[in-house]
């Protein structure tokens, strides 16, 4: 996950447990646009059978994006679209029911449009042996048979499938054709940072993954975001911080790239009428 931090460096920000794992989350972020209820990610799911749920250290048995809805008073009939910024498993594996041994991979989510970049399904539907192992093999086919899969050729087609509230911008180090949809209102703006910039440790420009494709690239890439999030005062939505779920962007008397009032826990933020969250607030984007 830290690419080549030393051990010693990053076991400060992730203290790893004894087979060298450490704590990650896998969250999706819900935006309410009027009438409509676009869904960004669907996290892990509970897709895998258990021996590889155990590989995968995989603590839940249930599938808690679907718990989190309920507790909303919605489930996944409600949800209109869901945007995919990639098709690996951490991120579109909630697209699926539970594994139920002996039966095949089913899709939740019966009316949703399903939004993915053209570049990245095609990732997915034909993997590098480096990748394979990070795709679900089945999901593309179940996609495209849905009916309601959309693939977005370039970013900017990104507003005519969402609305005029989003933007996107496309990157490619981490895995070719990663989507980051932005959501913008008149007080504020949130962007789906995805594998770009997973959480806070992640804000440091150099660090990467060893997962990353092209790690220089997306060192670059991240640097333009950063850039202008720090400039705008966009919050940065994060996929795998175990603790923050969201923060502003700022440098610090160095120079560097420092993540700025981070929110632990996100439940309503209106972009239209309240400033972005603080530390001690309890936010949705």
């Amino acid at each position: 996950m830290f690419g080549n931090a030393p051990r010693a460096l990053w076991s400060r920000w992730a203290p790893p447990d004894e087979l060298g794992r450490i704590e990650l989350a896998c969250r999706a972020f819900l935006v309410e646009d009027g009438s409509r209820r676009v869904l960004m990610e669907t996290g892990i799911g509970v897709f895998f059978a258990p021996e590889l749920r155990e590989r995968y250290g995989v603590i839940e048995e249930r599938h808690v994006l679907l718990e989190s809805l309920h507790a909303r008073g919605l489930d996944d009939a409600d949800i209109d679209v869901v945007v995919l910024s990639h098709l690996h498993f951490d991120h579109a594996g909630g697209l699926l029911a539970a594994h139920e041994p002996g039966k095949p991979p089913r899709l939740l989510f019966p009316r949703a449009r399903y939004v993915v970049g053209k570049t990245a399904f095609e990732r997915a539907r034909a993997p590098h042996p480096r990748d394979r192992a990070s795709f679900i093999p089945e999901l593309s086919a179940l996609l495209t048979e849905s009916g309601r899969l959309t693939l977005v050729e370039r970013p900017e087609d990104v507003r005519s499938s969402l609305g005029e509230a989003f933007t996107a911008i496309e990157t490619f180090g981490h895995t070719p054709g990663m989507l980051h949809v932005r959501v913008r209102g008149a007080r504020g703006s949130a962007l789906f940072a995805a594998d770009l910039i997973p959480g806070t440790p992640w804000v440091h420009a150099p660090i990467t993954m060893g997962y990353d494709r092209y790690p220089e690239l997306l060192v670059d890439e991240k640097t333009r975001v950063l850039e202008q999030a720090a400039n705008e005062g966009t919050i940065l939505l994060f996929m795998h911080d175990a603790k923050w779920a969201a923060a502003g962007i700022e440098r610090d008397p160095r120079g560097r790239f420092v993540p700025k009032a981070p929110v632990e826990t996100l439940s309503s933020w209106d972009l239209d009428s309240a400033p972005a969250p603080s530390a001690s607030s309890h936010a949705l984007a």
